[in-house]
């Protein structure tokens, strides 16, 4: 392979916060990135040479794209793995990951199964598409948490479940036809960021994920367990890129259970929330990575450069309105914090509207081999929360 600058131009469907990532990581590569994204002057728009306004399933719109670039990625699972398939036969590009893992990964029940059947540790889970058969799977689990075959994203879709008398609620909820899991116990919540290269396979170091409402609050780097425990988290994310066809950076979410098992809740196939701590931990961000992957370029390193905390700047106002932040001042006098702001126009309850991430710049810091003192990252965790409480945003009608 040889690799000359200017780069490729590569084609990404989707055009929200990852792809504007994945649009800045691109440049100093020497590569132009083109998006597909149905809202105009999307979150990507002004840092991609160039926006196609259509719907993710839009025949003209993908093939549009596919005529423009020399290879398409996604950072979003609406896109259309047929038609993404369906591009690779007309023109002369190459789509990663492969279109057969965005199909298999955009049905959770299918995913599961593939993984199972692979091999992979899983939590216990049922097909359930009726009432009864959800009630016969709270019978043999107790409790589950019922989960929307397709479309669920950010806890939405997700619905736990106990008691039978709420089943036909629950269903109805998740639209119909699910997958019922066990309801697991777990310790902590960790994630793997991998890559599939052309030849070669690496990981970043896992992380530890803190949830509230089922949204991601806050990734720590490294997970506050043992090192046996992050080795074995480490071999089961390499275990799951066997199982994946194509190219590129994939976010893989675990439970790490009371004995001690790691079990893979649910695959990513793009970048992932858990690891924008990449961009200023680690020697090469998750978004540089899967440029390089798709491309079919060497990988860059996965090594940490010292203990990180990412924290989401999730949106907490109580009805849409424009967006706002203030508070920015006090974060950036925290020289160690990097500021992430999506450009999006609009604020929501909940909606992911920016990041922070806080590092740790001690010398001995520095040393990735080193184990973390458990002080030096509960200090780490309370600064970004800190950061987190100084922003807030201005609460004012939509025009």
């Amino acid at each position: 392979m040889s690799v000359t600058l200017p780069g490729p131009t590569l084609g990404v469907v989707g055009g929200g916060q990852l792809g504007r990532m994945l649009a800045e990581a691109a440049a100093p590569l020497g590569v132009e990135v083109i998006v597909l994204d149905p809202t105009p002057d999307c979150p990507a728009a002004p840092v991609v040479r160039d926006q196609i306004v259509g719907e993710f399933d839009d025949p003209d719109a993908v093939s549009e794209l596919a005529g423009r670039v020399d290879a398409i990625t996604f950072e979003i699972e609406l896109a259309d793995a047929d038609l993404l398939s369906d591009v690779t036969s007309t023109f002369d590009v190459t789509v990663n990951p492969a279109p057969s893992t965005l199909a298999m990964i955009e049905d959770k029940l299918i995913q599961k199964r593939t993984l199972d059947n692979a091999g992979i540790p899983v939590p216990s889970f049922r097909a359930v598409d009726t009432v009864s058969e959800l009630k016969t799977a709270l019978d043999i689990f107790d409790a589950v948490m019922l989960k929307a075959r397709t479309g669920g994203y950010d806890g939405r879709g997700n619905v736990p479940v106990t008691d039978p008398a709420n089943a036909a609620d629950a269903l109805a909820s998740v639209g119909g036809s699910a997958m019922a899991e066990r309801l697991i116990d777990f310790t902590r919540e960790l994630s793997v960021i991998a890559v599939k290269g052309t030849e070669t396979t690496r990981t970043f170091p896992p992380g530890e994920n803190i949830h509230e409402a089922e949204i991601l609050r806050e990734t720590i780097i490294p997970a506050r367990t043992s090192e046996d425990a992050r080795d074995r988290a480490d071999a089961v994310a390499r275990d799951v890129l066997e199982t994946l066809d194509g190219r590129g950076v994939f976010g893989i979410e675990m439970f790490e259970t009371a004995d001690g098992n790691i079990l893979v809740n649910e695959i990513a196939p793009r970048p992932h929330n858990s690891g924008h701590w990449t961009i200023e931990g680690a020697h090469s961000s998750q978004f540089e990575q899967h440029v390089r992957a798709v491309l079919g370029w060497p990988l860059g390193s996965t090594t940490r450069r010292s203990p990180t905390v990412m924290t989401n700047i999730l949106g907490t106002v109580d009805t849409p309105c424009p967006a706002m932040l203030t508070g920015i001042e006090s974060v950036l006098a925290d020289e160690h914090t990097s500021m992430h702001w999506y450009g999006k126009d609009e604020v929501r309850p909940l909606r992911k509207m920016g990041h922070l991430t806080l590092t740790d710049d001690t010398a001995e810091a520095h040393d990735s081999s080193a184990e973390p003192d458990p002080s030096s990252i509960q200090s780490l965790i309370e600064r970004a929360r800190r950061c987190r409480e100084a922003v807030a945003f201005i609460e004012t009608p939509l025009e």
